[in-house]
């Protein structure tokens, strides 16, 4: 087994995902380009924040978003999504895709969750309420999240938003009055 390898198809590769601890998934222009996966955690420093900062101010204009993923030896049924690095010519098309190969890689592992501490103020609760993040550690003055993934564990409910469109008709009114049309 090499050190590092690279997938570019999960559903071709996925005996090689699903053995493998710890990657970078990169989405480039709306799709996923490839994962690449390493044989040890990545390591988040100031010096490397720094460099990816300088970096990004090369790749401005491309579309790309790198997302850095651990899968931990002692809790080996949670993902933690470490560092995620974009520019400002990264889309929401982009963005999307690196995290829903994330959820992709989790499913494939059979992960229970997906943890992750959010340091950038621009990330809002509302966007990571929508795509199931919840807050977690309360008690922490740092923003954790954790995306608890069905089936392996309970469904998730939104506590902050209610995510439907038309709300709710008890039966027997729309049968007194078939003309009765929902209140948006």
């Amino acid at each position: 087994m090499p050190l590092f390898e690279t997938v570019q198809d999960l559903d071709r590769d996925a005996a090689t995902v699903r053995r493998r601890y710890h990657g970078v998934i990169e989405a480039r222009d709306g799709r996923l380009s490839s994962i690449r996966l390493r044989p040890w955690p990545s390591l988040i420093t100031r010096l490397r924040v720094w460099q990816d900062t300088r970096r990004r101010a090369t790749e401005a204009r491309q579309d790309v978003c790198r997302l850095y993923y651990d899968q931990l030896w002692r809790q080996p049924n949670f993902l933690v999504l470490k560092y995620v690095v974009s520019s400002s010519g990264t889309s929401f098309a982009t963005a999307r895709a690196a995290a829903l190969a994330l959820d992709a890689i989790a499913d494939l592992k059979r992960s229970d969750a997906i943890v992750c501490e959010a340091s950038n103020a621009r990330i809002s609760e509302r966007l990571l309420d929508r795509w199931g993040w919840q807050r977690h550690l309360l008690s922490s003055s740092r923003r954790h999240y954790i995306k608890r993934l069905y089936p392996n564990s309970r469904p998730l409910t939104s506590t902050g938003h209610d995510l439907t469109i038309f709300p709710a008709i008890a039966g027997p009114q729309l049968a007194e009055n078939p003309s009765a049309t929902p209140a948006i």
